[in-house]
């Protein structure tokens, strides 16, 4: 009887873990509906996806997944009397200019604009987003924009996708983080808490954008990885450097965000080769960042 009775205490209590941690704010809830995306809410802050399923995508003749890098959002944080919204948006190229007039016209920001890949079909660009208000003002303001993109059909990338499956784990154990599977991708996300940025009293945290990441797709012999890493200034040429030293290509660097301090810079990057060694390649440029040592 006491057996049971500690059962039943336990799936009582990991119930109210979870239904606590899976707790959404009204408000939030109702920026779901208005914009009619999925999303959810975690270390405070309501992410709201934006994905470019509605593409086919293929970066140097490889048709790559979703998951790998055309995964666009916004991102919602509780400031002072305000929220504070910050997104990326995935855009093709004749999306671009609409929906930044749509953005602007409504008093949202448009803080970057850029590439993240190259050779890649079609060409697409990330906008970054930036806004202040209520949670149901920001959403009724993002709403036209969104409703922009994906309206016109664009014909599928001529590109071969690649065979076999990774070993998550070891790819974990060689950059020192767990990530997460996502469809064929696997994706390791690498918060910067040593960065302090609040704004309008909200913390900017890795779920607002501010974050190292990395994402791999194909077999353990033939991989390719894509990923950002947000820096500070002293951080850009230690990372440059180890990342070339290991044969990755670098195909950005620039800001995502206006005004912060410190100054933040983000740099992007690709890779093909057997995942270990990218995975490798993607420590060294990691361990140069300011972070506790392992």
């Amino acid at each position: 009887m006491t057996k049971k009775l500690v059962t039943a205490l336990c799936l009582l209590l990991f119930s109210a873990m979870v239904s606590e941690a899976q707790e959404m704010p009204a408000d939030y809830k109702q920026v779901l509906d208005t914009l009619g995306r999925q999303g959810d809410f975690k270390d405070a802050v309501l992410k709201v996806n934006i994905p470019r399923s509605d593409l086919k995508v293929a970066i140097d003749g490889v048709a790559t997944p979703t998951p790998f890098g055309f995964g666009g959002w916004v991102a919602f944080a509780r400031g002072t009397g305000m929220d504070v919204m910050m997104g990326d948006l995935v855009l093709t190229e004749p999306e671009v200019n609409p929906v930044m007039s749509a953005l602007l016209a409504e008093g949202l920001e448009v803080t970057a604009v850029h590439n993240h890949f190259f050779y890649e079909t079609p060409r697409i660009f990330y906008m970054h987003v930036h806004g202040h208000g209520t949670p149901a003002d920001l959403a009724r303001k993002l709403k036209p924009a969104l409703t922009l993109i994906g309206k016109t059909a664009v014909p599928p990338a001529a590109g071969k996708p690649l065979q076999g499956t990774l070993d998550s784990a070891a790819l974990a154990k060689i950059i020192g983080t767990p990530g997460e599977t996502s469809g064929e991708v696997y994706k390791i996300t690498i918060g910067r808490p040593d960065i302090k940025i609040v704004e309008m009293g909200a913390p900017i945290n890795a779920r607002m954008g501010l974050n190292t990441w990395a994402a791999f797709y194909g077999s353990d012999a033939d991989a390719v990885v894509a990923g950002d890493v947000a820096m500070l200034e002293q951080e850009v040429q230690p990372v440059l450097k180890a990342l070339r030293a290991n044969g990755i290509d670098v195909v950005a660097m620039h800001h995502h965000m206006l005004g912060t301090d410190p100054d933040v810079f983000f740099l992007h990057y690709w890779g093909r080769g057997p995942a270990p060694k990218l995975a490798a390649g993607v420590r060294a440029a990691v361990d140069t960042l300011g972070r506790p040592s392992r």
